[in-house]
């Protein structure tokens, strides 16, 4: 439910280390069954500065408006357009076509700081 080679955030993210390339950022299972039918995905533009905690972006289901926080500093490199049209892949397949967005980290340190499974798995049980 949790795959071992992500990382993850407190804010339910998850981040899958590229080679040196940009990060692709997502939301975990629990926060996608939390929200609940993902109806639209706000994303930000590519080329777009993130600051890691700050809000850049936003998941509407038919339960609420939550926003989408950067997991790291960095710029946004690509985000997945088929949202547009299927918002409801970040529902059916979190870690897979239901990502949300690329990013050039500007310090590998801060992924490497996040959440490995286990500890984000730990933090659910605490909850």
């Amino acid at each position: 439910m949790y795959p071992e080679d992500l990382k993850y955030t407190a804010e339910h993210e998850w981040v899958k280390a590229g080679d040196g390339g940009p990060v692709r950022v997502g939301i975990t299972d629990f926060a996608q069954d939390a929200l609940g039918d993902i109806v639209y995905v706000q994303l930000p533009e590519v080329g777009a500065a993130v600051r890691a905690g700050d809000a850049c972006g936003e998941l509407e289901s038919t339960k609420s408006v939550s926003d989408l926080f950067a997991p790291v500093n960095g710029t946004v490199t690509a985000v997945n357009e088929s949202l547009a049209d299927q918002p409801d892949l970040v529902n059916t397949d979190p870690y897979g076509e239901g990502w949300l967005l690329d990013i050039q980290v500007d310090d590998d340190e801060e992924v490497a700081a996040l959440m490995d499974a286990d500890t984000y798995k730990g933090q659910l049980d605490q909850s």
